[in-house]
């Protein structure tokens, strides 16, 4: 970021918890794909697999003509093609689009296919209610009970024109005064920050935490030191140790509610990153010209009456 003073700090999620609820918290989720199997293997495409509650992140490193279907999708999912040079051909709601690189599709539900044109690595988020992919993901067990200081998965109201094919750059200048560059549809919000090209400066960190949702921090390209806290309840044997997790690329970081925290950039070279949130976050769609496709994708009416 560009900026000297960090736009979250406008934000009532921003800052330390005031105090501890008397409750247990949850531990961080890290999954470093660099040092783990994958859950998929074909001949053209190895997916690696990671979930939080109500999210699922798939990393796949694929040969061109790798093809992944989707039947009976439950709800809209997302794919990213963050290399230029990736492009591939999406089929769903009875449409075909080409897709190029340095970009964020949002697919309809039902039945849909990719098929990747080139060498290279894709993305893809789904919600857990494809349960299919939730049951393979290398973390299950750590969601095999719900988390309690997470509410369950509500969808956001449909796009304006109703489902379909939905493809955005992210060639997208930054502007002073706006975070990251954000999408939302119904099931996801996702924040593609720009290039941090060599090491965040220490003394100008962020810690902040959310209350009642998880975030899940995709490292993409560099490294980055997650720094994390949490609150202390009034039982000791529930304290925990802070983090300072080291996570190369490509990792997932599933940051649990309450937990202070913030992630600093350590590679000399070019380090990438992108947040996700699933629903998505009230607080950024509130916050004017954040979300780039706000005219598509309507709020919640009890958050517009709010």
């Amino acid at each position: 970021m560009s900026q000297t003073v960090d736009p979250r700090s406008r934000l009532s999620t921003s800052g330390a918890v005031s105090a501890a609820s008397g409750e247990a918290y949850s531990a961080a989720v890290y999954e470093r794909f660099y040092d783990s199997p994958p859950q998929e293997e074909t001949d053209t495409a190895r997916t690696w697999l990671a979930r939080g509650q109500n999210f699922i992140v798939a990393y796949s490193e694929v040969k061109a003509g790798a093809t992944f279907e989707r039947k009976d999708q439950p709800d809209e999912y997302v794919l990213i093609l963050q290399d230029e040079d990736m492009s591939a051909s999406v089929t769903a709601a009875r449409e075909t689009r080409e897709i190029g690189g340095f970009t964020i599709t949002i697919v309809p539900p039902g039945d849909s296919s990719i098929t990747v044109k080139a060498d290279g690595k894709i993305i893809r988020l789904f919600s857990t209610q494809s349960r299919d992919l939730a049951d393979k993901t290398a973390n299950e067990k750590d969601y095999r009970e719900h988390h309690p200081h997470i509410p369950p998965l509500e969808l956001w109201p449909e796009p304006k024109g109703g489902y379909k094919i939905r493809s955005y750059s992210l060639d997208v200048p930054e502007e002073e005064g706006r975070f990251g560059k954000i999408w939302r549809c119904t099931t996801f919000m996702v924040n593609v920050f720009p290039p941090q090209h060599g090491p965040r400066d220490p003394s100008k960190l962020s810690p902040h935490h959310h209350d009642d949702f998880e975030q899940c921090s995709l490292v993409i390209g560099g490294q980055y030191v997650h720094h994390l806290r949490w609150p202390w309840t009034a039982n000791l044997a529930e304290w925990r140790d802070d983090d300072h997790e080291l996570c190369g690329a490509p990792s997932v970081t599933v940051i649990p509610p309450k937990a202070i925290h913030t992630s600093a950039a350590v590679d000399p070279g070019v380090n990438l990153l992108i947040d996700i949130f699933s629903p998505p976050r009230e607080d950024f769609s509130k916050m004017d010209g954040w979300v780039l496709n706000a005219d598509e994708y309507p709020t919640p009416p009890d958050m517009d009456d709010a």
